[in-house]
């Protein structure tokens, strides 16, 4: 059973320290299935996106938040569908979720496999972490590290609805009854989509909180096997082990150009950094399915993006800072990722926010 006194074994590390915002590419790719399933070709899903089609889909690497985010504005541009989260959260296995996934289905029951959802969130995302509250009610409160902005409605319904997935699997009980869901956003118009997720529903909250009923958190769960339990948390600890001693070359070089002020390293910088010779850098590199330049575009577009939507800072300003020389390049190399000049983004930006508000 949770109680107050298990969080003092559970060791949650702050997961921004891990790496930078991140997540599993598997979100993505069931983001791109779902709008196959709905028609839509590859080449149109990933227009106006930074993202390579073979690269996404045969890559585990985590891929960056703004990515993310323009694969998420597409796919809704696509399919005029806003509660597009709920659809791909609802189809989303529990096999999706890796072997945390695993592990939480090899549980005795969800209160444990809820603890250790906390406690290894950080191997399929970077963007939140999960608390627990015990009085009055039992329920699990997302706490967000970094603005979501655009996405912030999608993620959540695709985190809920992949959470009521692979609970659902775990105890075989239907659980939307169960639920009530506090959301941090205003009540949409298609508030009865989120019916799919829980029965009781309620907007205009700080933060994401799902109370689940009391009957609900000690279910125990069908597929209880402590052997492959134990495998399953070796794995686990493994791979926390890895993120947390800066994970692959792709993260560490990553991470390094995200916490860069000014202009950013050479690739000659960064190999004597890593005690490698340039040619063996750029081969590691390319075994782990990116390159130097494309996690420098990666770094770049990610802080050009936030600038504009979140600054006043001049287009120049921002092409200076990233390292351009000439703020036209800047320009048309800021409309090869986006599929709009800095300046049609940054307005772009500003409606949606005049829209929200």
């Amino acid at each position: 059973m949770l109680t107050p006194q298990s969080r003092a074994h559970i060791n949650t590390p702050r997961q921004a320290a891990l790496h930078p915002a991140a997540l599993h590419p598997v979100y993505a790719r069931l983001l791109c299935a779902e709008l196959q399933r709905r028609g839509f070709a590859p080449a149109d899903i990933l227009s106006g996106t930074s993202l390579d089609w073979e690269q996404l889909h045969g890559s585990n690497q985590f891929m960056g938040f703004e990515p993310m985010r323009k694969l998420i504005e597409r796919g809704i541009e696509l399919t005029q569908c806003p509660w597009l989260g709920l659809d791909v959260g609802l189809r989303t296995p529990a096999s999706a979720h890796g072997t945390l996934g695993a592990a939480m289905i090899a549980s005795r029951n969800l209160s444990s496999g809820m603890l250790l959802l906390q406690r290894y969130a950080a191997l399929r995302q970077n963007l939140a972490t999960l608390q627990f509250q015990y009085e009055p009610e039992f329920a699990a409160v997302l706490d967000e590290w970094m603005d979501l902005g655009s996405a912030r409605e999608y993620l959540h319904c695709q985190l809920l609805g992949g959470l009521v997935q692979l609970l659902t699997a775990l105890t075989g009980q239907e659980l939307p009854p169960m639920l009530r869901i506090e959301w941090p956003f205003a009540k949409p118009e298609w508030a009865a989509e989120y019916q799919r997720i829980a029965h009781h529903n309620e907007f205009g909250f700080p933060q994401l909180r799902v109370v689940m009923n009391k009957s609900l958190v000690n279910s125990p769960s069908l597929a209880a096997d402590d052997d492959a339990l134990q495998r399953l948390l070796r794995e686990c600890d493994l791979q926390l082990q890895r993120l947390q001693a800066g994970g692959t070359l792709r993260q560490r070089v990553f991470s390094h150009l995200q916490q860069v002020e000014g202009h950013m390293p050479t690739l000659q910088d960064m190999a004597e950094k890593e005690n490698l010779t340039e040619r063996t850098f750029m081969r590691h590199l390319q075994a782990e399915g990116t390159s130097y330049q494309q996690l420098l575009d990666d770094v770049r577009q990610e802080r050009a993006c936030w600038l504009l939507e979140h600054t006043d800072t001049t287009v120049e300003a921002i092409a200076h800072a990233l390292g351009y020389e000439d703020a036209s390049n800047f320009s048309r190399t800021f409309k090869r990722w986006c599929g709009q000049t800095p300046r049609e983004f940054k307005m772009s930006r500003q409606l949606s926010g005049s829209k929200t508000n």
